[in-house]
């Protein structure tokens, strides 16, 4: 049961990193502060001061950035491998594996992948928000994606079982949504 737990909290805060790259990093290093969950060996100065200031700041100016019209749609080309690397990163924080070699193993294929979908699905609505919009409605979209971040990566620390299923139907949801386009383009090119 302990495996799944850690899985579910890993796999949580690696698809929250797709909403937001630093908010769920530093979530994370803020419950570990607070004694709310234990990083695997090596990750524990995620929870320190220096590490706490550098991500409150980052993720500040983060959320901040995807306020400013034209530059939230830059960051989105940004973000997928910063957002990658760090669902690695707080996958393979949180995951407990009898190796070391599976843990980072499943935290590249189960944590990189569950931040590069949702990435991908935040991409695909900005998109869709800037051209049905003119850019207008991407502030709310914004907000959407920060609230997710957040609620997210708390869902994951609380109830990590229940993060796991939310992160299972957001990955279908998002891969429905990703073959449907690709099917109706094909559509288009045969007519």
């Amino acid at each position: 049961m302990e495996i799944l737990l850690s899985v579910g909290l890993g796999i949580g805060l690696a698809a929250a990193c797709g909403f937001r790259v630093f908010l769920p990093v530093l979530v994370m290093g803020v419950a570990a502060r607070a004694g709310a969950l234990d990083l695997a060996e090596g990750f524990e100065w995620m929870a320190g001061t220096p590490a706490l200031l550098a991500l409150g700041v980052a993720a500040i100016c983060e959320v901040g950035a995807y306020y400013i019209p034209w530059l939230d749609n830059v960051l989105d080309v940004a973000a997928m491998p910063a957002a990658v690397t760090a669902g690695v990163v707080v996958a393979a924080a949180n995951i407990e594996t009898a190796t070391p070699l599976v843990g980072w193993a499943l935290a590249a294929v189960a944590g990189g992948t569950a931040a590069a979908v949702v990435q991908t699905g935040t991409t695909l609505l900005r998109g869709a928000s800037t051209m049905a919009t003119a850019g207008i409605g991407n502030p709310l979209v914004s907000t959407g994606e920060a609230g997710s971040a957040a609620g997210l990566s708390l869902l994951a620390i609380t109830m990590p079982v229940l993060a796991l299923a939310a992160v299972a139907l957001l990955v279908a949801v998002v891969s429905v949504r990703l073959l449907r386009r690709r099917v109706l383009k094909a559509r288009r090119a045969e007519s």
